[in-house]
């Protein structure tokens, strides 16, 4: 959620934020869905994916010339069993590049292989996170930071000023802790949270000045994480924006096809396409599963006061990192096991 980004509450509400948030969310998602649409599907012949089309189709003649001198060659070389199985990739060619101009049957199928890939990750999220766990570990990590931004100008005041000041700073909070009970329910590290602002509040002594201190934290470490909130949804825009752009660059993919190497560009695309999709999956699961590490164990305990900050640094560096790591290892394996079976195909005809 896009809320624990901005921490900006002088200016405006917090259950404002918290719709903002959750609007600006949904709003990427659709405009990312619109995107793909209009380049893959409208008017095809004068966008920018009709321009990567011709230039794949140029490719492609450019290509044929090297094929027939390979095909030639094998007919002389080897009668007719390799040559006849090889005429396949230019019938595959034409009927890829072929386009309407609402959509060619290349763009079809990489938008539904993009929408299969959404369709298998939105099912791991839901099924992983059917308790909106993501939501709840990211917003006890930032929970704090958005209750020490009110409470912190409160810290230099003394006297009647100050009792003033945390009174109206816990007022703006209380919205915050009554909007998470709406949408997770009365969780323990939401009382925990309650229970720390309001003691300093009414200054019952009962939190330590180490806990104050934590509690109202810096602005550097308010902008700490912020920077490492807004890096990991900066990486899941990456990640849609590279399968945008391998999406368009398949034309010239097929268009080289027709060279005679063992691996063909198309398999190279596909390879990169379905690589960056187990990316994003492999980083949906990586968050999950270990904000259900949080939510089912110190979220579960008041007496417990965690100190987040690791998890914040794992979603915004190591998550993304090791999510590539996983999508290139799996990309080699589906690229090996596609060239493997091309030959095999390839040796039977």
């Amino acid at each position: 959620m896009q809320l624990a980004i901005k921490l900006i509450f002088a200016q405006v509400g917090i259950d404002q934020i918290l719709d903002n948030g959750a609007a600006t969310s949904q709003s990427l998602a659709e405009g990312w869905d619109k995107q793909w649409l209009e380049l893959l599907q409208t008017n095809t012949s004068n966008n920018l994916y009709g321009t990567l089309t011709n230039l794949g189709i140029f490719f492609a003649v450019g290509t044929l010339l090297f094929f027939m001198i390979q095909f030639l060659k094998d007919l002389i070389s080897y009668e007719y069993s390799r040559p006849i199985s090889a005429l396949i990739w230019p019938f595959i060619v034409v009927v890829l590049l072929s386009n309407s101009g609402n959509g060619s049957i290349l763009s079809n199928l990489t938008l539904g292989v993009r929408n299969f890939l959404n369709t298998v990750n939105q099912q791991v999220v839901v099924s992983a996170d059917a308790g909106k766990i993501y939501q709840q570990a990211l917003n006890m990590s930032v929970a704090e930071e958005v209750a020490g931004s009110l409470l912190r100008p409160c810290q230099s005041l003394t006297g009647e000023q100050q009792s003033q000041c945390f009174v109206k700073a816990a007022e703006k909070v209380n919205v915050l802790w009554q909007k998470y009970r709406n949408i997770y329910g009365n969780k323990n590290w939401i009382n925990r949270l309650q229970t720390k602002v309001d003691n300093i509040r009414y200054g019952t002594g009962i939190v330590s000045e180490t806990s104050f201190n934590s509690l109202l934290g810096s602005t550097v470490q308010t902008s700490i994480k912020n920077f490492l909130v807004s890096l990991q949804y900066a990486f899941q825009n990456l990640i849609e924006a590279t399968m945008l752009l391998i999406a368009a660059l398949g034309p010239i993919a097929v268009g080289g096809s027709l060279l005679p190497v063992a691996g063909k560009p198309i398999f190279a695309w596909l390879t990169g396409f379905l690589s960056i999709g187990i990316a994003k999956i492999s980083f949906n699961i990586i968050a999950v599963l270990t904000a259900a590490v949080i939510v089912n164990g110190p979220g579960q305990n008041a007496n417990v006061d965690p100190d987040l900050m690791w998890f914040i640094i794992f979603l915004g560096i190591l998550a993304p990192i090791l999510s590539l790591l996983v999508a290139a290892a799996g990309g080699f394996a589906v690229f090996s096991a596609i060239s493997n079976t091309a030959s095999l195909v390839k040796e039977r005809i």
